[in-house]
């Protein structure tokens, strides 16, 4: 679902009472829901699904259940507990659906949490997804505001994968193209997150459908900042720069583009690179804010994490100025 669509429909949703121990709710537009348990405990809790965005069953389990459990990573948290959300339709074999189930449960290993049980329905279209619980310290939430001007914008994963995808449907895509792109979407963000416990963070989000620009502009708005970013040090799929300037855009991104443009200066960059920055990313990586001062540690502890994707720092934050995002 589209940014503007969605905003519509939450804004008709009933306020509730105020509860002290929701510690991270609506009002931000936050990867998950915390809610405190006792003073050095909280819950977080999320739940993400979508249709398949690649061919291989298996393949997409593990995309679909690294994207949910990257919302646990974002807050600062662990999962622990997670749960199956299927739609299947009954003219494919239940062994497709094996496959998919497989693929999420392995991943669900993979992040040290517990797969028990779900919910099924019989649907036209596939899509598979998890609801996740994870646990963190109260006062070592990450939320998505609170950048801090001076910060360095550090970003885990490569952009560009909705642009790679949408290559691969019509079998343009180059093997190499799909290789890394997969490798990407099925990469857990834990290693990500565990680096960067060692550090001071101001904010963090991941990146899912509403592109790097989407989220990043949920970030700057909510700390009430100015990003700044440096096109040439954000990490892509070389191929999809090449696959947008021939016009393989996922209708997603023009929602994006519509929706987020009012409030981001994209102007000294071609059109093609936008294309880029408002592609949208299927389990994509971690948007930090963290110190200046920690940004060369940081990014010689990722070298030394050996992660499966491209770690850069993109940028800085600014006072807030007369737009929430500038590119140059």
């Amino acid at each position: 679902m589209g940014p503007e669509t969605l905003a519509h429909v939450v804004s008709k949703l009933p306020k509730f009472d105020f509860d002290p121990h929701v510690l991270v709710g609506l009002d931000t537009s936050d990867d998950a829901a915390v809610y405190q348990l006792t003073e050095d405990l909280a819950m977080i809790q999320t739940v993400d699904f979508f249709t398949p965005v690649v061919d291989d069953p298996y393949l997409f389990g593990q995309i679909a259940a690294a994207n949910a459990l990257s919302d646990v990573y974002a807050m600062g948290g662990i999962p622990k507990v997670a749960l199956n959300i299927v739609g299947f339709p009954n003219c494919l074999s239940p062994d497709v659906l094996s496959e998919i189930m497989k693929g999420g449960a392995d991943k669900v290993k993979e992040a040290g949490a517990i797969l028990i049980g779900g919910h099924s329905i019989q649907n036209d279209e596939p899509f598979y997804g998890l609801t996740v619980s994870g646990l963190v310290d109260p006062k070592k939430i990450q939320k998505n505001y609170g950048a801090r001007p001076g910060d360095c914008i550090l970003l885990t994963k490569q952009i560009g994968t909705g642009i790679i995808n949408t290559a691969a449907k019509v079998e343009f895509a180059s093997e190499r193209a799909k290789e890394e792109s997969y490798r990407v979407m099925a990469s857990l963000n834990r290693k990500g997150k565990e680096v960067m416990d060692q550090f001071t963070v101001h904010a963090c989000t991941d990146i899912t459908g509403f592109g790097l620009m989407g989220h990043a502009l949920e970030m700057a708005e909510a700390s009430k900042v100015t990003f700044h970013l440096d096109s040439s040090s954000i990490p892509y799929i070389p191929e999809s720069l090449e696959y947008a300037e021939l016009g393989m855009i996922p209708a997603g991104a023009y929602a994006n583009r519509k929706f987020q443009e009012g409030k981001v200066d994209v102007s000294r960059i071609s059109t093609a690179f936008q294309d880029l920055l408002f592609d949208p990313q299927s389990s994509g990586g971690l948007l930090y804010s963290i110190p200046m001062e920690e940004k060369e540690r940081a990014l010689e502890a990722f070298e030394k994490a050996n992660l499966d994707t491209t770690v850069s720092c993109i940028g800085e934050v600014r006072e807030l100025e007369e737009k929430n995002i500038i590119l140059y």
